[in-house]
């Protein structure tokens, strides 16, 4: 049986979910992002006592089908964003419906209901969200970081941060760097 987990998002999320589920005796076939299989017939006690110690972690256990395929659209934006190594080739549109198996218009639909947001607005902000994430890591250059997620051009990067963040992506990083002394002159 396939369980579908809310804000299940990371390694750490996947790992807590496994203890959780070994605590109540139940064996997990597998887990991924915001989904676990498991081999075990299950009481109705264990799951309701696996969806109250998921919420003790941030977790939630889904029932609803709009909410649990809202997830899945996020966990496939959130996993092609942050833990692949380079994006799609495709538009994300057909890459979201192809992983999906469902038409894209029914996907953005079902999404910007439960959301608030469409997709496209999500994933922008997972790819802000992501270059903070590589600006705080400097490693990579702003022009590296464009080409990595996919950007027209580092001018087409800096506005949409700036327009999400309130924020250049220069700025950002001064902050970052400023921080840092600050916590060295403690």
């Amino acid at each position: 049986m396939k369980l579908y987990i809310k804000y299940m998002v990371s390694l750490r999320c996947k790992m807590f979910v496994k203890d959780e589920l070994l605590k109540l005796g139940l064996h997990p076939v597998s887990i991924d992002l915001g989904m676990v299989e498991i081999q075990d017939d299950f009481t109705d006690e264990q799951i309701e006592a696996f969806g109250e110690n998921l919420k003790i972690g941030g977790l939630e256990l889904l029932d609803d089908k709009k909410n649990i395929l809202v997830e899945k659209i996020k966990n496939v934006i959130i996993e092609m964003i942050h833990f692949s190594n380079k994006l799609p080739k495709v538009n994300d549109s057909d890459f979201i419906s192809e992983k999906l198996g469902y038409d894209y218009t029914y996907l953005s639909n079902t999404f910007s209901e439960v959301k608030g947001i469409t997709i496209q607005q999500y994933i922008i902000q997972n790819k802000i969200e992501r270059v903070k994430e590589l600006l705080l890591y400097d490693e990579l250059t702003l022009t590296e970081i464009a080409w990595k997620l996919e950007y027209s051009s580092v001018a087409h990067l800096s506005n949409q941060f700036k327009k999400i963040t309130g924020l250049t992506p220069t700025y950002f990083k001064e902050l970052k760097n400023k921080r840092e002394k600050n916590l060295e002159n403690l």
